[in-house]
């Protein structure tokens, strides 16, 4: 049975670390058979020496990393460009804003008190609707000032 010439690189803990094969330094690095029958301790820089070991390079696995690179690239590139376009559809949207209000602000104001005046008619309309189907009077709130020396006895409310 011959000696196959591929060897797995395994770490040990550091109160298992013995001493190099070659050199001797102490080291936590293993290179193990894959069936686990053979093994040797050696140093780093043994590891780094290539007249001594050199790692297989699985082609499928280098082809799969730099495909995720280029993913991961162009992933970051759309990201970019879907930021930018935000902020530019924002700052288009502000300065479309400011326009608006330094051309129209009196219709906006106006445009808000109509609102106002809309939605108060709306609550007048609809608590008639309520007065008169339960047969209430719309009660009716005279103000009275806070100094009772100016203060007059009205003739007549009237209410609307």
């Amino acid at each position: 049975m011959a000696l196959v010439n591929v060897w797995h690189l395994r770490k040990v803990a550091e109160a298992s670390a013995k001493p190099c094969d070659i050199c001797y330094k102490p080291t936590q690095s293993v290179l193990i058979t894959p069936d686990n029958k053979d093994h040797f301790y050696t140093c780093q820089g043994h590891l780094k020496d290539r007249g001594f070991a050199s790692p297989i390079i699985d082609e499928a696995d280098v082809a799969a990393k730099a495909k995720k690179e280029a993913m991961d690239r162009e992933i970051e590139l759309v990201k970019k460009e879907y930021e930018e376009k935000i902020k530019k559809r924002k700052t288009t949207q502000d300065e479309k804003n400011k326009s608006e209000k330094g051309k129209g602000s009196d219709k906006a104001e106006a445009e808000d008190k109509k609102s106002e005046d809309e939605a108060a008619k709306a609550e007048r309309e609809q608590d008639e609707k309520v007065f008169a189907t339960y047969g209430i009077r719309r009660p009716c709130v005279v103000d009275h000032p806070t100094d009772q020396s100016d203060y007059q006895e009205p003739k007549s409310i009237t209410c609307d």
